[in-house]
């Protein structure tokens, strides 16, 4: 039996604590239309075999073709994780043998990346922040795909994928837990999503990690590792980790020994099952691609691509708490997406940002989990919520009425002033009116009036009464108001 410490990174087994290192290497799609070294179309639907040139089909005689719009986004990526921009790297083959792999072997970056080393900092859950190193960016090819269920005494082979660029992001082992892995994972996902470089479409396959895991005694040597291949959603990376994890600590524990392989993750079992040992580089046999010249980049062009960078999601987040003066929490959330950042920005124009920040990261970000959709498919417009926020604080109506008025504008009953109107939700602060309704609760109801005397919160059952009568739009600042000063005499 083995069980996580308080802290989440420690496993508690029979022999004491164990540690759980992870190193990630996250293979992201490149956001282009065609595949690194031919012209081929990239796109996700195609039937078998539709998007595959004679380059990805390996036919004699068919060169590559750097797509340098691939070469831009690994520059682009590379500098939004504050990396070392090689302005000299070269590509290399890969050797191994699949059905879906036509040449026999792909090409890859080996000693002399595009990218070097970089960082990132991540947020966990509870606020506090670590940093992640990145040791490297390289481009690859993409293979193909065997299907195996199509008939049972045949394999199939889909090239579509086969030659679409690749960025693999390999990090150090820096993360201790599998939220750590995870947040990691999202945080990198945001970024390359506001540099356009990928679209971060897990379940498209266009972003997977594969997840290097061993564990060791605290402050031991590093243990050996077992390398978990294309996992693609957040949750499967924890699952597969936390199995994974206690799979070696058992195995240590009962005096065995852990064998470096690589390892699939079958997430209806919720388990790791061996696919093959893992290779060493030597294995692969690397070597330069004789049909490639080396990679030389015109520092100038770099530049550009430096000037031209979006805000990142760090810079944001803190733009928007100094700007806005809103949470560490609220800025976090609303920057997890370039989009969802924007329409906050939009609708907090002129208007009490907190306000605005609460509804976008509250009613209407739940609003679009529950029916599944992003915030560009919101029905609701940033210009909207800042009309519900005006109403609300100009004292039209209540937060209370807001809500309802929210669940009428999501769906599509009009603007939030057309639904206040027709619907009769405008908030009753008519103070004339609401002195005579208390007037007559107070002397309906002596004895509530003396106990409010002696316990001030039981001014409460007033204000219910209040905004019963009213249907619930009477304005309850002004309802207490009134009720203190009536009460007190």
């Amino acid at each position: 039996m083995w069980a996580m410490s308080a802290s989440s990174k420690l496993i508690e087994g029979r022999t004491g604590p164990w540690e759980i290192v992870l190193g990630l290497e996250v293979h992201a799609q490149v956001a282009s239309k065609a595949k690194l070294f031919s012209g081929a179309a990239v796109g996700f639907g195609a039937g078998p075999n539709e998007q595959v040139s004679l380059v990805d089909a390996a036919m004699p005689g068919m060169l590559p073709v750097i797509n340098k719009t691939c070469v831009e986004m690994a520059i682009r990526s590379g500098l939004g994780l504050k990396a070392k921009i090689n302005h000299w790297s070269r590509f290399d083959r890969k050797n191994y043998f699949y059905p879906d792999l036509p040449p026999g072997y792909q090409i890859s970056q080996y000693k002399d990346p595009i990218v070097g080393e970089g960082q990132i900092e991540v947020e966990r859950d509870d606020g506090s922040t670590f940093t992640v190193r990145i040791e490297r960016l390289h481009l690859e090819q993409d293979a193909g795909k065997s299907i195996h269920d199509m008939d049972p005494n045949a394999t199939y082979v889909d090239l579509n994928r086969a030659g679409t660029a690749l960025m693999e992001i390999v990090s150090y082992p820096d993360m201790r837990s599998a939220d750590e892995a995870a947040a990691y994972v999202k945080k990198l996902r945001t970024i390359l999503r506001y540099l356009g470089s990928c679209d971060g479409d897990m379940e498209k396959g266009n972003l997977r990690a594969d997840v290097n895991v061993s564990v060791r005694k605290p402050g031991g040597p590093l243990g050996v590792r077992c390398e978990i291949k294309n996992v693609n959603s957040y949750r499967f990376i924890q699952q597969a980790i936390e199995y994974e994890a206690r799979r070696q600590v058992d195995i240590l524990e009962d005096g065995g020994r852990i064998d470096q392989e690589t390892r699939l993750f079958d997430p209806v079992r919720g388990e790791t099952r061996t696919m093959r040992s893992k290779e060493e580089a030597h294995d692969y046999r690397y070597f330069p691609d004789p049909d490639l010249l080396p990679l030389v980049l015109d520092p100038a062009w770099v530049q550009a691509i430096q000037d031209s960078l979006p805000e990142l999601p760090d810079d944001k987040r803190r733009r928007l708490m100094s700007q806005y003066g809103l949470s560490a929490y609220d800025a976090g959330v609303l920057v997890t997406e370039g989009a969802r950042a924007d329409f906050f920005e939009t609708a907090a124009r002129g208007r009490d940002a907190k306000l605005v920040a609460n509804w976008v990261t509250n009613e209407l970000l739940g609003h679009l989990a529950r029916d599944g959709l992003d915030i560009g498919e919101s029905p609701i417009a940033p210009q909207d919520v800042a009309e519900l926020v005006r109403l609300i604080e100009e004292d039209v109506i209540s937060s209370k009425i807001a809500r309802d008025v929210f669940e009428r504008m999501w769906a599509g009953e009009g603007s939030p002033e057309t639904i206040v109107e027709t619907q009769g939700l405008r908030q009753v602060s008519d103070t004339g009116a609401l002195e005579a309704m208390i007037d007559a609760l107070i002397a309906a109801n002596p004895g509530q009036a003396e106990a409010v005397k002696a316990k001030p919160q039981a001014i409460g059952w007033f204000v219910g009464q209040v905004m019963r009568q009213t249907a619930g739009k009477a304005n309850p600042g002004a309802v207490n108001d009134i009720l203190r000063r009536k009460l007190a005499d």
